[in-house]
């Protein structure tokens, strides 16, 4: 570096990451539009949905046993870990420093405690188009 250059400012960079392509679409512009480099420091954030709470017997009179309530939470756990490695892939070659976070509970407030709690730079959001109304 030239003497009397500044060295580039190091930014945290959020991005909310699901199975949604939009999602990935926000991720792939986070990278190229934001120039993220080896200063940066990418948080890759997901959000997964907390536990349906089952009766014994659900109104259809199906009955949910212990292993299938496991077996509910294995799927989910194992849709968290393919979408984050789908995003990490995604950061292959781009040379930035990436950290994970995983959040039990409704992505709209889940996303903002955790952006309140890393305090990033900027926040990538994608939209799944559903307008105003929605």
């Amino acid at each position: 570096m030239a003497e009397g250059e500044e060295s580039p400012k190091q930014r945290k960079i959020m991005v909310a990451v699901d199975e949604s392509e939009e999602s990935m679409y926000a991720l792939s512009w986070a990278l190229d539009f934001l120039s993220v480099n080896a200063h940066d420091t990418l948080v890759l954030m997901h959000a997964q949905p907390p536990p349906q709470v089952y009766t014994a017997i659900d109104g259809a009179g199906y009955v949910f046993t212990s292993e299938m309530l496991h077996s509910m939470e294995r799927y989910q756990r194992s849709i968290t870990e393919n979408v984050l490695e789908r995003a990490k892939s995604m950061c292959t070659g781009k040379h930035v420093c990436v950290e994970t976070r995983v959040s039990i509970g409704d992505a709209r407030d889940v996303i903002c405690d955790e952006a309140d709690k890393a305090e990033p730079d900027f926040l990538v959001i994608g939209s799944h188009g559903y307008g105003v109304l929605k």
